[in-house]
């Protein structure tokens, strides 16, 4: 239950960080909006950090260089999240976000990516996908 709760609201905040990226962009650019978003997210991870203090800093020597990277991506998450919210409205571009989310971490699973364990995927992962993106094209109509 507990990570259905935070599932819950890692979407909610993912929304609601595109939304307010893309009205920041219309005030200052959007890579501008961008580097705003990554600046107050890192200090709000590092207050969070120090308040709770889970982990062992030295453990980052002992991370692969290519995931310590993984924060990178950000920048063009928000960059191509803010421009398609401009462009295809809010419902879409989240719409098409979590079913590009679910095809890529589909492919992770399969394959093991990432270190991952493989995973069996069968008839009802497909269908299920099918299915939301089937959902998606209606919503559109």
């Amino acid at each position: 239950m507990r990570g259905i709760i935070f599932a819950f609201l890692g979407g909610a905040c993912i929304t609601l960080q595109g939304v307010a990226n893309a009205r920041i962009s219309e005030d200052i650019g959007t890579w501008q909006a961008a580097t705003v978003t990554q600046l107050t997210g890192f200090v709000m991870a590092l207050l969070i950090y120090l308040f709770v203090k889970d982990g062992d800093l030295g453990g980052f020597r002992k991370v692969k260089p290519l995931y310590l990277a993984g924060g990178a991506f950000g920048a063009v998450i928000i960059y191509s999240e803010v421009t398609a919210i401009q462009t295809i409205g809010v419902t879409f571009t989240i719409s098409a976000l979590l079913i590009a989310q679910l095809c890529v971490t589909f492919l992770i699973d399969t394959f093991g990516g990432f270190g991952r364990p493989k995973s069996k995927m069968g008839a009802p992962q497909f269908i299920g996908l099918a299915l939301m993106i089937g959902g998606v094209l209606v919503m559109k109509l």
